[in-house]
């Protein structure tokens, strides 16, 4: 995807040649004002809800009905810890290409692509008969998935460069919203659909689906958004140049990142079994994780316009951890009679993943900056965070409890703690590379 840097000479030599005709058209066209024309403005939004609504319900859907999925294909616990394992795994694996496709076909393009595969995924995956075809219908959606995650945040330094905070606080609320809506009502609509775990799966592939349209007007769109000069002192071949692996923020940005996957992706798979074994209903269970992704609905919100304003992320990342460590310490010693407080707590903590979005955006001083940055900490976040869940499953198996899985989970809190104070430094890539 081209810098907004390197187009900057050729839009200005533009501009002395063209015509009225040219300006009434490049109030049309994606890519060609100054200004983007506002209806493109509001369409990219939308597709920016809609996109995030997306990124999870492939996952919790999942989580809310392992148990009926684990008997449907004759799973064993270690091998149910796998199947939590591979979003993780397929963010790492398939994030890391999302700058070079985003370069070759448009950010919009790689997106749309995304969506589709999510719905084609989601709508296999269920009836394909074997755990292989299930893991390998369930890469399909998360490839998709792992994909558009990268380039939400570059898409918003694009288009809307004034309003960071503001716009990732709205598709991180959307992403909380379809986080929680999934685990939530997974359950009853497969009651409704005659206790069919295939089509509880199945039917978030509508919501996909309908991601898909927004999307295509920016199909063909390869140039940056109208707008954004490069900023004082950031030359075009600055952020193609940058050693991003010698930035300590981009370490620990990509450290904060993994350790708030790991505790994310081992919640989304496993909370609702840990409420399951404690005498919690399988419904309860499925709401009880609703209301932890639904406290990211207000406060992904919220956390990145306090962050944005803020010149240090420190304070937020400790508050986050501690409500993660008293969380934790609940479900450990009363997990049935104090449910409801262990997963508000859980939930807050679970904000740590906006935050972690809000700081790529404030990283860098360069959209390709941004790019970078983006690709780099959450791939290798995604990559880092692939053995909790894993291990959890294996845990759980051989210790007969939760036991050992919960502190395994409330231990790694501290670490995320220190490397976000490290990544929430007043800092930029640009000036350690």
């Amino acid at each position: 995807m081209p810098d907004d840097e390197t187009q900057t000479p050729t839009l200005n030599r533009g501009l002395a040649a063209r015509t009225p005709h040219d300006d009434t058209r490049a109030q049309q066209l994606p890519g060609a004002a100054d200004a983007p024309a506002p209806w493109l403005l509001r369409l990219i939004a939308v597709g920016l809800v809609l996109a995030a609504l997306n990124l999870r319900p492939a996952i919790t859907s999942l989580g809310a009905l392992l148990e009926e999925v684990r008997e449907g294909l004759h799973m064993s616990g270690s091998l149910a810890g796998v199947l939590t394992s591979v979003p993780p795994l397929c963010f790492a694996v398939f994030g890391v290409m999302a700058p070079r496709l985003a370069r070759r076909f448009g950010a919009g393009a790689v997106v749309c692509a995304g969506m589709a595969a999510i719905a084609v995924g989601l709508v296999v995956r269920p009836y394909i008969g074997s755990t292989a075809g299930f893991l390998a219908a369930s890469a399909l959606a998360l490839m998709g998935i792992a994909v558009s995650n990268i380039l939400m945040p570059v898409i918003v330094k694009r288009w809307f460069p004034d309003r960071v905070g503001t716009m990732t606080g709205l598709y991180s609320m959307a992403l909380a919203l379809g986080t929680a809506l999934a685990a939530a009502v997974t359950v009853p609509v497969t009651g409704a659909l005659g206790g069919n775990w295939q089509a509880g799966l199945g039917v978030w592939a509508v919501l996909a689906a309908v991601a898909v349209l927004p999307w295509i007007v920016l199909v063909r769109d390869r140039t940056p958004a109208p707008g954004t000069p490069a900023p004082s002192g950031t030359s075009a071949a600055e952020a193609p140049g940058l050693r991003i692996t010698r930035s300590r923020t981009a370490w620990g940005l990509a450290c904060f990142f993994g350790l708030q996957a790991t505790a994310a992706y081992i919640t989304m798979g496993w909370m609702p079994q840990i409420f399951r074994d404690a005498g919690v209903s399988a419904g309860t269970a499925g709401l009880l994780l609703a209301v932890t992704m639904a406290m990211g609905v207000p406060l992904a919100f919220v956390i990145p316009r306090v962050a944005s304003r803020l010149k240090q992320q420190g304070p937020i990342v400790v508050v986050l951890g501690l409500c993660g460590l008293i969380g934790y310490g609940g479900l450990y010693l009363a997990p049935a009679a104090g449910a409801w407080a262990w997963a508000l707590l859980l939930g807050v903590a679970n904000c740590a993943f906006p935050l972690a979005l809000t700081m790529i955006g404030m990283r860098a001083r360069s959209g390709a900056g941004v790019v970078r940055l983006s690709a780099f900490a959450q791939s290798t976040g995604y990559l880092l965070s692939i053995p909790g869940p894993l291990l959890v499953g294996v845990l759980y198996q051989h210790s007969g409890g939760w036991g050992l899985p919960i502190a395994l989970m409330a231990g790694l809190m501290i670490p995320q703690m220190v490397a976000g104070i490290l990544a929430g430094r007043d800092r930029t890539i640009e000036d350690e590379c």
